[in-house]
């Protein structure tokens, strides 16, 4: 979990230098897919011939998930088990995160089959094995990139790893921390890699364009707008009914509680700049610190209902723009396989897409070529993920406070009411401390970890 966090924690505690590399990247991908449907609509035969620039970026995202998939799987068992330490809060935690996980792959697959984003465009399968008609340099440079590691034994690796590493409790600590470092390696490459997606957007996007004209950008359009309304349904009528009739909190009082902290995540497209002071704001809430300790850490990286709805509803839609709908028991499967996979998409930019390329290629390898399409409105859909995942969080600390009896009803009702805001310049001191905390939570727990 700490590596995971630590790439965005950092910037956010320490200034603004690293926002603004990712407002950069933000921009140039907007205006790369927009110029990218304008020359596929105006010149359809250069659109298309940009496709190896698409097939490129695929690729070097392919040749990630392997890394992405075994660090971040082996890791999180660890997390899990630090976590169960903890006793009732932790558990109990983890069975919510999954359960509400698992919920919100369901909607995303039940969306996805009743508006069949992606219908109609039958892009040309992907087959690493065909020769595209390219020259030789280009040939060339693609052949540089490695090729794909088979991504389910790498799971199963990683689950059998995970889980020794868990047995050897103690021993297995240094084990762990090297992972941990070298999972801190890969996202770096990842998102170094990510700094390519303004090119590699152009080129999928201007290629789908060329090939299917106007029916491309309308089926990406359909497609975002689904997967923001189905955001804002679920955290209303799901996390609101939840919180009302459990926790007796209204979900919109709590989100204006919360305002500022929505404004930084829309700016920054990610939930982990909010962080600490999602810590500070539920502690000033009401609920305990130990249970806030334990319930925000774990939900970063378990908790990640808006990815979840992304991950399905993305799938569904490449597989029906591919031309091969899949059936009830691949998706099924998928759901497995993601519920599984998704802990890896915790706030790293290209996480996500990785596991959407590894849950698609786990299952239909031919599907990789329509993640083209995804890379380029990627950004557009990483708000809403951002928002919904952090709601979540928030709701979940408050309704697991609720459970174990740890949260001052009457100072929740002075909070939200707001006849005792939030002092703004705690935030400074509080700032600089929640970087390290994670660490020295972690270093407390595995000291409860049976030899």
């Amino acid at each position: 979990m700490t590596s995971q966090r630590g790439e965005s924690a950092q910037p956010a505690a320490g200034g603004r230098k690293g926002l603004d590399k990712s407002h950069y990247l933000y921009i140039a991908v907007i205006a790369a897919v927009i110029l990218g449907a304008l020359l596929g609509l105006l010149f359809p035969e250069v659109g298309k011939s940009l496709k190896p620039l698409g097939d490129g970026f695929i690729k070097l995202i392919k040749m990630m998930i392997a890394p992405v998939i075994f660090c971040t799987i082996v890791l999180g068992i660890g997390s899990i088990a630090k976590a169960a330490t903890v006793g009732k809060v932790g558990g109990l935690a983890l069975g919510y995160f999954v359960a509400m996980s698992t919920f919100a792959l369901g909607i995303g697959l039940v969306v996805g089959n009743l508006i069949h984003p992606g219908d109609g465009l039958k892009l040309a399968p992907y087959d690493p094995t065909k020769k595209a008609a390219t020259d030789s340099t280009v040939d060339f440079l693609l052949g540089i990139i490695p090729g794909d590691i088979p991504v389910l034994p790498t799971l199963l690796a990683a689950i059998l790893v995970g889980f020794a590493l868990q047995k050897m409790g103690k021993q297995g600590a240094p084990v762990l921390k090297a992972i941990g470092h070298g999972q801190a390696l890969v996202f770096r490459i990842l998102i170094m890699i990510m700094w390519l997606a303004p090119v590699g957007a152009f080129g999928a996007i201007a290629a789908v364009v060329g090939a299917t004209g106007a029916q491309a950008i309308l089926s990406m359009f359909t497609l975002m707008v689904a997967f923001y309304i189905t955001c804002a349904l679920f955290i209303v009528v799901i996390l609101g009914t939840l919180l009302r009739v459990v926790a007796g909190v209204n979900i919109f009082k709590l989100m204006k509680y919360l305002a500022r902290e929505y404004l930084l995540i829309f700016s920054t497209s990610s939930s982990e700049a909010a962080l600490p002071r999602l810590i500070a704001k539920m502690e000033h809430l009401g609920v305990s610190k130990p249970v806030v300790g334990v319930a925000v850490p774990t939900g970063y990286s378990f908790n990640l209902d808006g990815t979840a709805i992304y991950l399905t509803m993305a799938s569904l839609f490449v597989a029906n723009a591919m031309g091969t709908p899949l059936d009830l028991g691949a998706q099924v499967s998928l759901l497995v396989f993601m519920i599984i996979a998704s802990k890896g998409a915790a706030g790293v930019t290209g996480a996500g897409l990785a596991t959407l390329a590894a849950g698609l290629q786990a299952h239909k390898p031919e599907l990789l070529g329509g993640v083209g399409m995804i890379v380029g409105i990627d950004r557009f859909m990483s708000e809403a993920r951002a928002l919904t995942n952090f709601t979540g969080n928030a709701v979940a600390t408050v309704l697991i406070g609720t459970w174990v009896k740890e949260i001052d009803n009457g100072q929740v009702g002075r909070v939200l009411s707001g006849s005792e805001p939030f002092d703004e310049q705690t935030m400074i001191a509080h700032g600089a401390e929640a970087v390290d905390a994670e660490e020295a939570a972690d270093a407390e727990l595995r000291e409860k970890i049976p030899a």
